[in-house]
């Protein structure tokens, strides 16, 4: 189980986050750490000032001359911290600060410099005093004829932390500041980085309703790869779609002469009401049924488009108005002009014909097709005033070969195709008694207008 959300843009900020929180506290650190140096520099250079002054006193022969005016202060409060000393072989000499109860001992656990300190220069060293407070010293080796002279001194350890305490709140309140412009700097930067990444979505978007063929975006180049292989794949799909329909219309076309050739066969032999007859109508309906299906389900897998519903309908009543042109039934439609459905043409076209000559066969005079829309859906009522159906025998309406009424032509195969069809496109039918005749309730998801 990952710590990291599964956004892309939550796993940048973490990432992004964290890595400045760090970098922060070693800022903090670091910069704490100099200055430390800073002030313990500027200490030990006041120390080594008060050792060269002392150090004159040691003469050659390890004896310690008369000192006067070097307990300036802060060297001449006693228990202040303050002290220097001299240890020669002729004898040992301090100051006025250090002939209190200051004694000095190595502090456990601490870095104390070397453990006897070298003729280079002044050595530092920690310490700590018999009351507890914390000193820092140098010291300085001199040799002599009679042996090694030490001359040592010291400042409170509180020279340094003093500095160092006060630099906290100002030093802690800047790092806060620059965390913060450095976060927003970082969020603007995710904005701007991975915008386009939705205009690349919005694209697919546009190009799932059909009112876009390809990505079009140019920046940045890191993504013109990607952009590449989708819109070859977007091209994949459209010829795939293509041949699908090609294979599906020579298969349709194949298997239609031979059924046609065997029903002219069975007419002329007189078995018209025979079972071969029957049976050869059947096979018709299933070819015509499953060839629908597979159609459908090869374009379910593409892009669908979007289809204006108002010129699709005008088109099909117009066709059945010839096709039915000895029954004098008046069609009616009322779909607004900007009304468009998310789908496929063909599928479009297929399902409501079905429908609206399934709706003129059985009206008596009228067939009214309307449209409206709601959110994200488009809502077509195709109905008639024909003798309806049985309530009790609504649910057959939609198995395929059902046939509620055996007058006329037909094999009981629209309605079901139709439902198919409608299905995959991701919508709905249903088949409803009216207040007169048969009303079927088409549902379609509603295409986005440019």
């Amino acid at each position: 189980m990952t710590l990291l959300p599964k956004s892309l843009r939550g796993r940048l900020l973490v990432t992004a986050g964290a890595a400045l929180v760090v970098a922060l506290a070693f800022a903090g650190i670091a910069i704490g750490h100099v200055l430390e140096r800073f002030v313990t520099q500027n200490l030990d250079e006041r120390l080594d000032a008060q050792i060269a002054v002392v150090a004159r006193a040691i003469r050659p022969d390890g004896s310690i001359a008369p000192l006067a005016a070097v307990d300036l202060p802060p060297f001449d409060r006693p228990g202040s911290g303050w002290t220097w000393r001299i240890d020669a072989p002729g004898g040992s000499l301090a100051s006025r600060s250090a002939m209190s109860p200051l004694r000095l001992r190595r502090q456990r656990g601490e870095h104390h410099g070397p453990d006897r300190v070298g003729p280079d220069g002044p050595q530092p060293f920690e310490a700590r005093a018999d009351d507890g407070d914390r000193v820092h010293g140098r010291a300085l080796v001199i040799p002599t004829t009679r042996g090694d002279a030490t001359v040592s001194a010291t400042g409170p350890r509180d020279v340094v932390e003093r500095p160092l305490r006060e630099a906290i709140v100002p030093l802690a309140t800047s790092l806060l500041l620059l965390g913060a412009g450095l976060a927003l700097a970082i969020f603007v930067q995710l904005r701007l980085g991975l915008k386009p990444l939705d205009k690349i979505a919005a694209m697919l978007a546009e190009i799932r309703d059909g009112r876009r063929e390809r990505i079009d975006v140019d920046e940045p180049t890191e993504l013109r790869p990607m952009l590449a292989e989708l819109n070859a794949l977007i091209d994949a799909n459209r010829l795939a779609l293509e041949r699908a329909r090609g294979h599906t219309a020579n298969l349709a076309h194949g298997l239609k002469t031979p059924l046609a050739a065997l029903r002219l066969d069975i007419a002329a032999a007189g078995l018209d009401d025979s079972p071969i007859a029957a049976h050869a109508a059947r096979i018709e309906g299933q070819v015509r049924h499953h060839l629908g299906r597979a159609r459908a389900a090869s374009l379910a897998a593409a892009s669908s488009a979007s289809v204006p519903l108002a010129p699709v309908v005008a088109d099909l009543v117009a066709a059945l108005a010839r096709i039915h042109a000895d029954r004098s039934i008046i069609a009616t439609a009322s779909i607004a002009d900007d009304l468009s459905v998310r789908a496929d043409r063909q599928d479009v076209e297929e399902a409501l014909g079905n429908l609206i000559d399934n709706a003129w066969r059985h009206a008596r005079a009228h067939v009214t097709i309307g449209a409206s829309a709601t959110t994200g859906t488009v809502h077509i009522v195709i109905a008639d005033d024909g003798p309806g159906i049985p309530p009790d025998r609504l649910a057959q309406v939609a198995q395929p070969g059902q046939r509620l009424d055996e007058r006329g032509d037909g094999h009981g195969f629209g309605i079901p195709i139709a439902r198919e069809l409608v299905e995959l496109a991701g919508g709905t039918l249903a088949v409803r008694n009216g207040q007169v005749g048969l009303e079927v309730v088409v549902e379609l998801p509603l295409a986005r207008v440019r």
